[in-house]
């Protein structure tokens, strides 16, 4: 049986591997692609997301979401992503168009038409927290809300004490982590350990796809940031966690924790504060996820891709 899930996305070159992921498994049914403006503004994602949609071959529908955060000033990161967001890629403009339907009202009305949606948000959690706001109910019909985000034992990546996804929007990031879904987080924590290794870009060259030369090429481009910021080997490749997560849950190891998300402060605001240790009582709301096999990871991920034809 397929999984039905909708991807909230930010496209990103580590956002579009992990699209292209879930829409190559026949094990996911990927219902919609929604945008909300986050590595890059919009419209950047929604194009990006519609140019992913077309090299994948599919009609998978796409609509565009929050072009701010809740709260605060938009925060992109160009610095790493590129001017487009998925520079590397070598994308031809979409011809396809979003849906007329905005982001949140769609995430809406899927989760009260279809019970048991998974929620994939792999950016800041605006356009989640907005259709919660907005539709409460929604809530007991979600099955999982799987977000790549935050950080513990690693701190943070745009400040000491925030990951991105995180720090652009943590007024919406708090809504989720107190909203009592089912939810499992993938901070930088397992993603740093998750690493792009220069055989894995040349395996995705050496499948012969326009998808797998797209991958290299974004990954290559997107890689380069880490790899002078961290001084490591390998690049972490975040978002596809998710998506590997759902296909094969045992890659990863986790524990459940209460998490809140820091809005008060300045110094700190965007800090997932996750009381690992249990200090303080608090029930536990999330699954966060701490270790992951790397190099299964990356196995997984090339063979999702493997999937796309040749030319």
């Amino acid at each position: 049986m397929t999984r039905a899930i909708v991807i909230d996305a930010d496209p990103g070159q580590d956002d579009a591997v992990a699209i292209l992921m879930a829409l190559a498994s026949p094990e996911i049914d990927v219902l919609a692609v929604t945008t909300v403006a986050g590595n890059v503004p919009q419209p950047l994602v929604t194009n990006n997301a519609l140019a992913l949609v077309e090299l994948a071959g599919t009609e998978t529908p796409v609509y565009q979401g929050c072009v701010r955060p809740m709260l605060r000033d938009l925060y992109t990161a160009e610095y790493v992503h590129g001017p487009t967001g998925i520079d590397g890629a070598d994308l031809p403009p979409p011809v396809s168009k979003a849906g007329d339907a905005h982001a949140v009202d769609y995430l809406i009305q899927v989760c009260l038409e279809r019970d048991g949606v998974t929620l994939v948000p792999v950016g800041p959690l605006t356009n989640i927290a907005m259709a919660i706001v907005k539709e409460p109910t929604i809530v007991p019909r979600i099955r999982e809300i799987v977000w790549m985000g935050g950080g513990f034992f690693e701190g943070g990546n745009t400040t000491p004490a925030a990951e991105f996804n995180a720090y652009v929007d943590p007024h919406a990031a708090q809504v989720v982590m107190s909203c009592d879904a089912p939810l499992t987080i993938f901070p930088l924590d397992v993603t740093h350990q998750a690493l792009i290794m220069p055989d894995h870009l040349e395996r995705f060259r050496a499948l012969g796809t326009r998808a797998g030369d797209s991958v290299a090429g974004m990954l290559d481009f997107y890689e380069r940031f880490d790899l002078a910021k961290y001084g490591t080997a390998g690049a972490p490749l975040h978002d596809p966690c998710t998506i590997a997560y759902l296909l094969d849950p045992g890659l990863f190891e986790g524990k459940k924790v209460h998490v809140e998300v820091e809005t008060g402060s300045e110094t700190t605001i965007g800090m997932t504060v996750m009381d690992w240790w249990e200090v303080t009582g608090q029930e536990a709301n999330a699954t966060v996820m701490c270790r992951v096999d790397g190099e299964r990871f990356m196995d997984r991920v090339i063979a999702e891709i493997s999937r796309f034809p040749l030319r």
